[in-house]
């Protein structure tokens, strides 16, 4: 079940919404959303709800014993990140390496047919914070097992993040709260990363399929050069806009989860980027691999290679190909040449930004194609393939429609600071009127626009799952 599905707007959310707030107390509101998060998982995972069981059961179970064995802490801690990370890779990296096996020694071993749960990146991931934090004495290992798998399973982050560390939550699951107006706060945030969603990811998906779908005789320059730009534009809505779901619907259920993307687009430099890209994975890397590695206070020679390694696994941890890890060591060179090269990050601001788009738009190209191969001829074409033909013409005819051109300008206007001029627009008019009841009532309405164009897309339109429940 994901969240711009029928089944879920219509009947899962709704229901878990209302029967939350006709329970009486703060720990049955909770076994209940533990129970719909089950739910949740179990209607698209089936069995695989008892593998995420088992995951936050077992490291429940070592960072107890932490607080009883100090001196074996880091025994303990050794072999959660053994189980955590074994799981992950048999799941998630098994048919690559062998793969890689066979490609590299020319062997003939049979690769096994895994399938890969939903979201199995994303919740042993926030295990793995857990049972690091109670190790490190960040936060004192909880006493109920029900506390850790509701932080786990938690459906609104479940799927897709953001990655939440439990100290952050921590008390928010033993006490919280959630007026009308905080409600009324997550409704709106729900409805327009659904809007982000449903109205622009799955609408410039069409045309960047149809792209990544085309063979070299039909793909020309511009062609090519349209395809990154609306994927570039796709994934950041698509992602976004989840994490703006499970932001909205975690207030709506009392919980203040933090940002996870921050006008990315608007970076000057690939560094800014990934602190502005899907932030809490960034953070999750900085604290447990990069900082633990040495940082960069180790010299520069081993800051590098700490930035490279951290990259590598950030581009693994987005999928089992090496066109990620590709993906992930890009960003890590370029990273690298603006702390040897600061003088270009720090004037030119134009083409500051310009450059920073340029690598983003080509680093996604090789995030999105499915073997290297294919990388090579888009990049190719972005680059080299001055050719026009009929067969190129036609190709960029059909995808190049005047929905699909409206919703890219669209995206590249909303991709800008736009709610940053809204917001200051609305300290003019309070200022200016001392009211904000016309606003707020005018943006209420908007949504409920918004919330209908997404229901008759939905119920008329084609489906495009988001493209991190892979990951």
């Amino acid at each position: 079940m994901v969240f711009s599905s029928i089944p879920f707007l219509c009947i899962f959310f709704p229901l878990t919404v209302i029967f939350y707030y006709l329970l009486p107390s703060g720990k049955i509101k909770n076994y209940f959303l533990l129970s719909a998060s089950m739910l949740f998982y179990a209607y698209g995972e089936g069995y695989f709800v008892f593998l995420m069981i088992a995951c936050a059961f077992i490291n429940y179970v070592l960072a107890g014993l932490m607080e009883y064995f100090h001196k074996a802490k880091k025994g303990l801690l050794f072999i959660a990140v053994v189980i955590d990370l074994g799981t992950l890779g048999i799941f998630k990296y098994t048919e690559m390496i062998i793969l890689t096996v066979n490609n590299v020694i020319n062997l003939e071993l049979t690769v096994p047919q895994i399938r890969l749960p939903a979201g199995i990146s994303f919740f042993i991931f926030q295990a793995l914070s857990y049972v690091t934090d109670v190790y490190r004495g960040k936060v004192e290992a909880s006493k109920k097992f029900s506390k850790i798998l509701l932080y786990i399973s938690f459906f609104p982050q479940l799927i897709a993040g953001p990655i939440i560390k439990y100290y952050s939550v921590s008390a928010q699951i033993e006490k919280r709260g959630a007026d009308l107006s905080k409600v009324c706060q997550g409704m709106r945030r729900f409805i327009m990363g659904l809007s982000k969603k449903v109205l622009l990811a799955d609408t410039l998906a069409v045309a960047v399929d149809s792209v990544f779908s085309l063979d070299s005789s039909e793909l020309g320059m511009a062609t090519a050069w349209i395809g990154a730009v609306a994927y570039m534009f796709q994934i950041y809505y698509d992602f976004s806009g989840y994490s703006d779901m499970a932001i909205g619907m975690g207030k709506i259920f009392g919980f203040d989860f933090a940002e996870n993307f921050q006008l990315p687009y608007a970076s000057s430099s690939i560094q800014m980027f990934w602190r502005r890209w899907h932030i809490s994975l960034t953070d999750w890397f900085r604290e447990y691999l990069y900082i633990p590695l040495g940082g960069n206070r180790k010299g520069k020679v081993r800051t590098w290679m700490n930035r490279m390694i951290v990259f590598f696994c950030t581009g693994l941890w987005h999928g089992a190909d090496w066109t990620y890890v590709l993906w992930g060591v890009f960003h890590g060179v370029f990273i690298s040449l603006e702390t040897v090269f600061p003088y270009f990050t720090k004037r030119f601001k134009v083409l500051r930004h310009i450059y920073v788009l340029l690598v983003v738009c080509v680093g996604f190209v090789i995030f999105r194609s499915d073997t290297m191969e294919q990388a090579v001829m888009i990049l190719s074409a972005m680059f080299t393939n001055f050719e026009w033909n009929l067969q190129i013409e036609a190709a960029m005819m059909r995808i190049c429609d005047n929905l699909f051109l409206f919703v890219l300008v669209v995206s590249m206007i909303c991709a800008m600071p736009v709610f940053q001029w809204i917001k200051q627009a609305e300290k003019h008019w309070i200022k200016a009127t001392g009211s904000l009841y016309i606003l707020n009532g005018m943006s209420y309405v908007c949504s409920a626009a918004l919330l209908l164009l997404c229901m008759m897309s939905l119920a008329g339109g084609t489906y495009h799952p988001f493209i991190y429940f892979r990951f």
